[in-house]
């Protein structure tokens, strides 16, 4: 326990934010969440690709790929169940475009998309509503993460933020 495990380190600071749940809202009466306060940010200060009339689509902070994208509600709520029809199908349909975009940007040829519903299934921020759309190719599962326990991002967010606004598809 402790000892060295020979592993090499990137430094990642800016994870440390998430890490210690700062802005994280407590329980679904917050109003305050990242979530929240994004749609009152310019696009780019939010990373915020496409804005929809009841959901937005936003880059992934802490991303598991390149481009990993999340629809939310403009609402706040916590469960899928809790949205209106109205808000289920534009961010059904706003899925719909984010894999069309990032097919055509990136070429991806495959996604993870799911959500996680509360804490105990994985939800970092429970609070808020949000599905992922995270793209895939072959070989991302490569030696990197898996034997050099190390995760690439090939561009910053903001560029990966402009590529796709530029180049939604929908």
């Amino acid at each position: 326990m402790g000892g060295p495990d020979d592993l090499e380190r990137l430094w990642t600071p800016h994870r440390m934010a998430y890490i210690r749940g700062e802005n994280k809202p407590a329980d679904a009466s917050s109003g305050e969440c990242p979530f929240c306060r994004v749609p009152r940010l310019e696009d780019a200060d939010g990373l915020v690709v496409r804005r929809g009339e009841r959901a937005f689509v936003l880059l992934n902070l802490y991303p598991y790929a390149p481009g990993h994208l999340m629809v939310c509600p403009y609402r706040h709520l916590s469960l899928y169940d809790e949205t209106t029809d109205e808000e289920a199908a534009e961010i059904a349909d706003l899925t719909k475009q984010a894999m069309a975009t990032l097919r055509a940007a990136s070429r991806a040829e495959g996604f993870n998309i799911g959500m996680n519903q509360g804490a105990v299934a994985g939800a970092g921020i429970a609070a808020h509503l949000h599905q992922h759309v995270v793209p895939r190719w072959p070989g991302d599962q490569n030696f990197m993460p898996i034997i050099g326990r190390t995760k690439t991002l090939p561009e910053l967010l903001g560029d990966t933020r402009a590529l796709l606004a530029e180049r939604w598809v929908g």
